[in-house]
């Protein structure tokens, strides 16, 4: 229990320095990237631009102080949820992304079961039938699944499943059937890796001493596979979600414009378009923190499956 205190405490610690050095580095790439936000500004407010103007301007957003002093003022804002002012709708940066969080969310949530469905069973069969008919499928799966771009795979999808046989929507959310094309296209994007991870650890346990064991006792193939070997081979998959939630959220953008999906990617290429910077930051910042709570919950779930960690072994 004292170890798995130390590694919650750790890992939070961690978080903390993460959030900072994240925060910082947004906000100067901010301050660095070409464009100039008070053009901006003036340029939506349909004023005719003076120097007067662009004085006004810059000393009421604090352009004019040093970037370390606009840093620190803003991050004492980012820690009271302020995340400011979106220069295009005038709306607050946290309300704009509270509006869209929830359906980026519920794509993610689609596109992980989506994930599941096809890694886990393919996974399964590639390691049980090694070498035999279903683990060519299994691989020659994964070598399909990343070799096709997730944008094409979705065009596809859409020609076929909508525009050909009109069985589900083209595009935009609303019912459950707008779900299932855009999370199997996410989910076919993302399973090759978990299918070649998980059927090569699976090969690896079913050959180890403790299921010869397990057959000694009697135990059914059934229940070692499901309760024995799979168990132990859940632990890289865990590791693979955690490290590709970045992944997902990166890919999860292009999925969103396809489909016409109103969520946080759809949103964050409008504000790099509109060069709305306050939008930008808030989102970089919103997508980093769940990033590294993702690792944080991920490494949890570590003295959950393994007993090993949670006695004390550390995560590799």
């Amino acid at each position: 229990m004292r170890k798995a205190v130390s590694i919650i405490g750790s890992r939070l610690f961690q978080l903390i320095i993460m959030i900072l050095i994240l925060s910082f580095a947004t906000f100067v790439l901010m301050k660095i990237t070409p464009g100039d936000p008070v053009r901006a500004l003036l340029k939506v407010d349909d004023v005719i631009s003076t120097t007067d103007d662009k004085e006004r301007v810059m000393k009421e957003y604090g352009f004019d102080k040093p970037i370390l002093v606009q840093y620190v003022q803003w991050l004492w804002n980012v820690a009271q949820l302020d995340l400011g002012e979106s220069i295009i709708s005038k709306r607050p940066v946290l309300d704009i992304i509270l509006d869209r969080l929830p359906a980026t969310f519920a794509l993610s949530v689609g596109g992980m079961i989506a994930l599941f469905v096809i890694a886990v069973p393919l996974g399964v069969l590639g390691a049980v039938y090694e070498g035999r008919w279903p683990d060519y499928i299994s691989r020659w799966f994964a070598i399909l699944g990343a070799s096709i771009p997730s944008f094409w795979l979705g065009l596809l999808l859409i020609y076929f499943f909508s525009l050909k046989w009109n069985l589900l929507p083209v595009m935009g959310k609303g019912t459950l059937a707008h779900f299932v094309l855009p999370s199997i296209t996410l989910g076919i994007a993302m399973a090759p890796l978990y299918i070649k991870i998980l059927r090569e650890r699976l090969v690896s346990t079913l050959q180890s001493t403790y299921i010869e064991s397990a057959y000694a006792r009697g135990l059914g193939k059934g229940r070692i596979l499901l309760f024995h070997a799979l168990r132990g081979s859940l632990v890289p998959l865990v590791t693979m979600f955690g490290l590709s939630i970045g992944s997902l959220l990166g890919g999860i953008t292009v999925i969103e414009i396809l489909f016409s999906w109103p969520g946080m990617g759809e949103m964050i290429v409008q504000a790099v378009m509109q060069r709305d910077y306050p939008l930008i930051q808030g989102y970089i910042m919103v997508v980093g923190l769940l990033v590294v709570m993702t690792n944080l919950i991920v490494d949890l779930l570590y003295l959950i499956i393994d007993p090993q960690i949670r006695h004390g072994k550390e995560i590799s």
